[in-house]
């Protein structure tokens, strides 16, 4: 935690209301988020018990298993899922733009410039906590192997084929979220514990009533007061009238609610197979029909305020403005769909269950870069999250008070201005040290060159002013120019290039398709 974000947290304890992290949003929002709130039963890790879904705040979507222990009702869930949500995911698939992309020749080696299909928007798929998000992850395993009857005549409990490919996305939209600054997948919790600090502990932030009631408490309460009633308020029945749905459900509504209401399911079942008659089989009928509503109410109730609360979070994000970097964030996730779309549209095999050492590396390295960058970008775009990285040193803001010219030693002199700023901050620099400026987006370096007085460096531009021997208009700050110095750089560099998956050592897996070494022959020796 940052030195800022404590400051704030005490603030926000002193106050009794949350205070602000950011000045802008630091992730997309769609204009249509497909908002998805699970709910799981107690006792059987990732056993769904229902869901809310949907684009339209009035108007969710709701799926509910009335026993979460039968495999056909839970399969029959699965196949309602995906029908609430390959849709909208369908619907982003074919509205594309041209676009370009670098690959690589096989046959020359050089790197050149394909164009390729980019689809224009991507789905956004929202939750309401972190839990949310490994249960997204936990449903897509499960989900994106199951054996269809037109790849397994013989399956025991055959898929439909939009279950698995529903799998497939949903496993995608997991991984995805791992990298930082990836907008594909969010959960509701941390994109308010991003740009708010509450006065409550990071396990407490988990619980969305809580962290909304730090954010916006109700009039003449306390954050504090107000987070205390989200979490432990309930009702003459003793329900909690802001259910977590984390996606765990609260033990009182498991022990005195939900199962005496599934054992009268359960009950109304087996009369219903009992049952002969016609007469008695419509009675049974009826009676399995009431105690089937009657789960479906009590499912609604634990998942409606958890619903509201989600839609009440984006609505204060969207007060925020975006970032201006965010949208080149999104561009990268909407590569990544367009990927994966293909990936589907190609016939290939679902996503492995591990990966390989190659592909682990790469994920590994992709996700370190994306998180360097995410943390540069904020700064460059949040004068409040750079005040974060100027109290640690890492950037400084000064004001230009001389500007000398110079030139490199050279056959050809290129420009070496000298720049004489003033700054009231301490940034950690050693000899030599480069430091980064923005200039029209992209970034400028100057290397340290000494101290002239308290507060008050020198540095020495190298780059970014045009090819002639006088600097190009606009290079060069002028005197009195205010500017935010970085000692971290804007544009992360890739990591060291890895080996193809055929040519992986043999010390991590050897390379893909080969089998091991067959044993020696056995020969009379080896026979007493």
């Amino acid at each position: 935690m940052s030195l800022i974000s404590t400051l704030a947290r005490l603030e926000a304890v002193e106050s009794g209301r949350a205070r602000p992290l950011a000045t802008v949003r630091h992730r997309h929002l769609s204009e249509r988020p497909l908002v998805f709130v699970p709910l799981t039963t107690a006792g059987e890790a990732g056993a769904p018990l229902g869901a809310l879904v949907g684009t339209d705040p009035q108007e969710p979507r709701l799926l509910v298993v009335a026993q979460p222990r039968d495999r056909d009702l839970r399969f029959a869930f699965l196949a309602e899922l995906a029908d609430a949500l390959l849709p909208h995911l369908d619907a982003y698939t074919d509205d594309v733009e041209p676009a370009e992309r670098n690959d690589r020749n096989p046959e020359t080696g050089k790197t050149v410039k394909v164009e390729v299909e980019l689809c224009t928007d991507a789905p956004q798929l929202i939750v309401p906590a972190r839990a949310g998000i490994d249960f997204v992850r936990l449903l897509g395993r499960s989900m994106r192997f199951r054996r269809t009857a037109e790849e397994d005549p013989d399956a025991p409990y055959p898929a439909p084929p939009r279950v698995p490919l529903l799998g497939r996305w949903l496993t995608h939209y997991g991984e995805r979220a791992r990298v930082p600054g990836s907008s594909l997948l969010l959960a509701a919790t941390d994109l308010l514990n991003r740009h708010w600090a509450s006065g409550q502990s990071s396990l407490e932030d988990q619980h969305l009533g809580a962290l909304l009631a730090w954010i916006d408490p109700g009039e003449g309460e306390s954050g504090a007061q107000a987070a205390l009633r989200a979490e432990l308020t309930r009702d003459r029945d003793g329900q909690l009238l802001c259910p977590p749905a984390g996606p765990a459900t609260d033990p009182a509504f498991d022990n005195r609610l939900l199962a005496p209401a599934v054992e009268r399911y359960d009950r109304a079942r087996q009369a219903l197979g009992a049952a002969e008659e016609g007469a008695v089989a419509d009675a049974r009928l009826g009676e399995l029909t009431v105690a089937e509503r009657e789960i479906r109410r009590l499912v609604l109730t634990q998942l409606q305020p958890t619903w509201h609360a989600v839609w009440r979070g984006l609505e204060l994000l969207r007060e925020l403005p975006e970032g201006s970097r965010a949208a080149d964030r999104w561009t990268r996730d909407r590569w990544s769909f367009t990927a994966h779309r293909d990936r589907v549209r190609a016939g290939e095999p679902p996503q492995p269950r591990r990966d390989d050492a190659v592909t682990a590396a790469q994920k590994l390295a992709s996700r370190e870069t994306a998180q360097a960058q995410l943390e540069a970008q904020e700064a460059l775009d949040d004068p409040l999250v750079l005040a974060g990285r100027r109290l640690a040193g890492e950037a400084f803001l000064s004001e230009v008070t001389e500007v000398v010219m110079a030139w490199s030693d050279s056959k050809r002199p290129s420009p070496r201005p000298l720049l004489t700023v003033r700054t009231d901050d301490r940034p950690q620099l050693a000899e030599r040290a480069k430091v980064y400026r923005s200039l029209e987006g992209k970034p400028q370096t100057a290397e340290f060159v000494r101290y002239d007085a308290e507060g008050t460096l020198v540095l020495r531009l190298t780059d970014r002013m045009g090819r002639a021997k006088d600097p190009a208009e606009g290079s060069v700050p002028q005197k009195g120019d205010r500017i935010a110095w970085t000692l971290f750089e804007h544009d992360q560099r890739g990591g060291p290039k890895l080996p193809a998956r055929e040519e992986t050592p043999w010390t991590h897996g050897g390379p893909p398709g080969t089998s091991a070494q067959s044993p020696d022959p056995v020969t009379p020796e080896d026979v007493l």
